[in-house]
């Protein structure tokens, strides 16, 4: 708004010193010839110096408040570029927050665990088309890393390793219909195992399948890895129950899950390469 006034302010200068001008030549000219044209000319702009004086002070207050408008101006843009540092210093202190809480919770597991090896990793891509979540991150083969290796955040698990390269991996989340853990309920011991589903995903959610139509699971119970056949280890959270459900093909029933970790807010894991 206040460009557009400082513009047209310049414009209304303009038109007026374009006016004096023009006026002052006329007057010029009939102070030299006493013709009826220039005495009538010279009658009509003879306020003209009178004019101008006064018009002098106000031109003066008004490129002094052009000066104020471009001096408020460029105060607010100084502001707004505290703003935007304020806001990267405030995005940096929550990420630091976040991996000092990351580190905090993977030392615990560490000291009750002195066998298990990680190696930290970001996440450096995403599959928007992807409705399991699955995402790349920036640690490889180079680092130690194959296929199969539990992908932790805190002392939750997210997912497996599924492709290795040299300096990147890809990651399959406990979404995938392809992922498959053993599982137990830490209060009844009841184990099966958790995996993927298309209707789940969409949601962000897993299940624990094959349970019986009377198991003792139920709404809050927390999900944690078996560590049966020796691919993840035991003990690590996947999540809590959300509901339970009937299988439309067999008596068995199910366990709708939600992972503990939001998987497609993950910027930072830790992938356990040996334990």
């Amino acid at each position: 708004m206040k460009k557009i006034l400082s513009s047209s302010r310049l414009k209304l200068v303009g038109a007026i010193a374009a006016l004096l001008l023009i006026g002052a030549l006329l007057a010029s000219a009939a102070g030299h010839r006493e013709t009826l044209p220039s005495a009538v000319v010279g009658t009509v702009f003879a306020p003209c110096h009178y004019v101008a004086e006064k018009l002098a002070s106000g031109l003066e207050t008004v490129f002094g408040g052009l000066e104020g408008d471009a001096a408020y101006e460029q105060q607010i843009a100084e502001l707004e570029d505290e703003i935007s540092d304020y806001k990267a210093q405030l995005a940096d202190y929550e990420n630091l927050k976040n991996q000092n809480e990351l580190y905090k919770e993977f030392l615990e597991l560490k000291e009750a665990n002195p066998e298990y090896q990680f190696e930290k990793a970001t996440v450096i891509a995403r599959d928007s088309a992807d409705i399991y979540q699955s995402f790349t991150v920036s640690k490889g083969s180079l680092s130690g890393v194959t296929v199969g290796d539990a992908v932790l955040y805190r002392q939750c698990l997210v997912g497996i390793v599924d492709e290795v390269y040299p300096d990147y991996s890809v990651v399959k989340t406990v979404l995938d219909p392809s992922f498959n853990v053993s599982a137990y309920e830490i209060i009844s011991g009841e184990i099966s195992y958790v995996t993927g589903n298309a209707k789940l995903a969409v949601n962000g959610q897993c299940k624990m399948a094959n349970l019986s139509s009377a198991t003792d699971i139920a709404y809050g119970s927390i999900i944690c890895t078996a560590g049966i056949g020796g691919t993840v280890p035991k003990g690590l959270v996947i999540g809590t129950v959300y509901e339970i459900d009937e299988e439309a093909t067999d008596i068995s029933s199910y366990a709708v899950i939600t992972p503990e970790v939001a998987i497609n807010e993950l910027t930072d894991c830790m992938i356990l390469t040996d334990f």
